[in-house]
């Protein structure tokens, strides 16, 4: 299954626009997240060759405007998409949504959103102290599980952790995205890919706010396994 990266704050080139934010399209037909920009993801996905009739439904990871910031780059252009949100997400964003003419569908808990494409549902996690909902992507594939992450404000280990206990009989082929890293001490993010290795993630791929030194040392650790997520690219899971 293919996932095209729409949005990063790092490009394959400078054809694409970079920013702060993430997206991504899986199997041409789902948009995780939108980046920041309506403006910058309408702009890579047409240079991406992308054909946004055929997108069939947004999932957004959580209610930060670096990941809602492009919806109406698909909900302009078509309308009664799905939209899947956490329901702790704002009132304001909920509004914003149905006003692009989505339909807005929430839910808590795991869910197949499509044959063998899941949304975990809310996962609680901390953002400058304040509580925050995130729910993460799961691709199924011959591979394995792929998890794609928005920012992981529930903690990137805790995210893949969880994922790993619902889907016991899967290995876990790879995990992308906002890893939100940038912060975080050199030592401790040192245990986190070590951790990534004995949960036996076959790949890694942070990106987004991971921050520089965690793509170094997962780049370091993962070697020919690091997935380097660029704006621009297309990955095979």
């Amino acid at each position: 299954m293919k996932i095209k990266i729409l949005f990063n704050n790092k490009t394959i080139s400078k054809q694409f626009i970079g920013g702060w934010g993430f997206s991504c399209l899986v199997d041409g037909r789902f948009s995780f997240d939108t980046g920041e920009s309506a403006e910058y993801l309408s702009k890579n996905m047409q240079t991406m060759g992308i054909d946004t009739s055929l997108i069939e439904a947004i999932v957004l990871s959580h209610d930060h405007w670096d990941h809602t910031g492009g919806l109406v780059a698909i909900l302009g252009k078509k309308s009664g998409v799905k939209v899947y949100g956490c329901p702790g997400f704002s009132q304001e964003l909920k509004h914003k949504i149905k006003l692009l003419n989505g339909n807005l569908v929430e839910t808590d808990k795991l869910y197949e959103i499509n044959q063998n494409i899941f949304i975990t549902g809310t996962i609680p996690g901390v953002y400058k102290g304040t509580p925050i909902d995130e729910q993460a992507l799961i691709v199924r594939t011959v591979n394995g599980i792929t998890i794609i992450t928005g920012c992981a404000h529930p903690g990137i280990l805790n995210m893949v952790e969880i994922v790993k206990d619902w889907f016991t009989d899967d290995r876990i082929y790879a995990v992308l995205g906002g890893f939100h890293l940038h912060a975080t001490s050199y030592d401790e993010i040192v245990q986190i890919a070590r951790r990534f290795k004995e949960l036996k993630v076959a790949k890694a791929g942070p990106a987004h706010c991971s921050g520089d030194p965690a793509i170094d040392i997962f780049q370091e650790l993962y070697g020919n396994n690091f997935l380097n997520v660029l704006g621009g690219i297309t990955l095979e899971v």
